[in-house]
């Protein structure tokens, strides 16, 4: 995994924070300067968090869990779409349905049906159906789509969540919080990072910073799946090598007989002990004469 340096995220404009009229107080030793009322963040604290939390990430990714994205914002819906897709996690860009994860059970009821949709869509029922009722299904299949297609693959609940704006997205910190939940968010001045477990204090409002951020995450996720995926590899060839090793190591039986054989030949030998298929003769009674 590529480290992120300095020179980037200060080209990407990860520094620049918000108005100082609307910090919060525990961004305090985050921030590093004040400038024409802005305050610039220090992005020496930025690498060192966002190198902790690519760490976890990555641990994660290796373990196999799933980690869900959250960017409802306009500026972060297509980079996180983009570059979340290619590693295959789950992600939210549209509206966050409420209860998501404390009442994941009935979102999952939802994605059913949409599956069921499309099941209806290919069967030959759905051409009996009339044109109105057809254009109902084909819009309520995009909606359903539109705001639940990305977690469709999520069957259980997910391991973490990364928050791009903690203030637009705090109903799903407060679900994530609510069940413990591990939460990733980047943190800008006016937001609390006492409220995530690996906050990443930056600017959540340009694209450039947030495309840096998501693009480091994203690496350490498809590191940590490589290592899972070499890691299973070789311990199923440590698994076929000890088969092959117990299968030469095992008893020769054909040694064995040969052994047999000739210690049952050898001199002072009873007849008939030499070999072992030959029955043994039952000695004959004697005949009485009459």
């Amino acid at each position: 995994m590529s480290k992120v340096t300095f020179d980037e995220l200060l080209d990407a404009g990860v520094h620049f924070g918000h108005l100082r009229r609307k910090w919060n107080p525990n961004m305090a030793p985050y921030i590093f300067m004040e400038r024409n009322g802005i305050h610039i963040i220090d992005l020496y604290k930025t690498q060192v968090k966002l190198e902790e939390a690519s760490n976890a990430m990555r641990q994660l990714a290796r373990s196999g869990k799933k980690v869900l994205f959250v960017a409802t914002k306009k500026q972060a819906k297509a980079i996180v779409a983009e570059e979340v897709a290619k590693v295959g996690m789950p992600y939210v860009t549209e509206r966050w349905p409420g209860g998501m994860l404390t009442n994941f059970a009935t979102i999952r009821k939802a994605v059913r049906k949409m599956v069921n949709i499309d099941k209806l869509m290919v069967s030959d029922s759905y051409l009996n159906l009339s044109k109105r009722e057809r254009l109902q299904i084909q819009r309520e299949r995009e909606k359903l789509e539109k705001n639940l297609g990305s977690i469709a693959d999520l069957n259980r609940l997910p391991s973490a969540i990364f928050v791009v704006d903690v203030i637009k997205e705090h109903i799903a910190i407060a679900e994530a919080r609510k069940l413990n939940i591990p939460t990733f968010a980047i943190v800008d001045t006016n937001s609390n990072p006492n409220i995530i477990d690996f906050p990443i204090p930056g600017n959540d409002d340009a694209s450039k910073s947030i495309s840096l951020i998501i693009r480091a995450m994203t690496e350490a996720i498809e590191e940590g799946m490589n290592e899972r995926k070499l890691s299973k590899d070789k311990a199923h060839d440590d698994k076929d090598s000890d088969e092959d090793d117990d299968f030469n190591n095992g008893p020769n039986f054909d040694d064995e007989e040969e052994e047999g054989s000739k210690k049952g030949a050898g001199p002072g030998a009873k007849k008939g002990e030499g070999e072992g298929a030959q029955k043994n003769k039952r000695p004959r009674k004697p005949v009485s004469k009459k």
